[in-house]
């Protein structure tokens, strides 16, 4: 089946107008890339200019102070609290130990068992009151919680912190849909 001449010239007309289309569209895309490589950029050098010191003066003058206020509690609790009483608890249990090898030691030798219970009642009253002051944990006022202040700076200072990462992703993502070929490709023949 042959196409006449007239048919030939329009699909002619219509192939040369497809190309033409398919080149300037491969030139805006170019230029589209072009303008978000350079969005890109600038993002990011607002962000390091602009949005990190202000979320680190914020960070500074509204979180650090509860951090730091809360390691201190979490250090004083420790040394003054944890630690002294797990040696204490640790100490008497070492004690016993000691206690029950020397029992041992003088029904092996067969020197019995000699009780004398008054020793033993002052003796038990007296570690049992210094096992209970070292265990005692000392209650102090209760604080009030964090104010309103601070509930706004931390609440403000996490926002600011999920935009500078919601702002990195989008700088450092894979756009697809941005790529560009370096080579312009032909338009189909028809």
């Amino acid at each position: 089946m042959s196409l006449s001449r007239k048919r030939k010239k329009q699909l002619r007309k219509l192939q040369k107008d497809a190309n033409t289309l398919w080149e300037s569209q491969q030139v805006l895309l170019g230029q589209a890339g072009d303008v978000a490589r350079e969005a890109g950029r600038q993002l990011g050098n607002y962000n390091r200019e602009q949005v990190i010191p202000t979320v680190q003066e914020k960070y500074e003058t509204y979180a650090a102070p509860y951090v730091n206020q809360g390691v201190a509690a979490s250090k004083h609790f420790y040394n003054r609290q944890l630690v002294p009483t797990a040696g204490a608890l640790i100490g008497s249990a070492l004690s016993v130990w000691d206690a029950a090898n020397e029992t041992r030691g003088r029904l092996a030798a067969g020197r019995g068992v000699d009780i004398d219970v008054s020793k033993l009642r002052k003796k038990a009253a007296k570690y049992g009151s210094a096992a209970s002051k070292r265990l005692a944990v000392s209650e102090k006022p209760a604080k009030s919680g964090m104010g309103a202040g601070g509930v706004i700076a931390l609440i403000l200072g996490i926002a600011a912190a999920a935009g500078v990462l919601y702002a990195a992703w989008q700088t450092l993502r894979a756009d697809d849909e941005l790529w560009v070929a370096d080579d312009p490709l032909a338009a189909p023949d028809a």
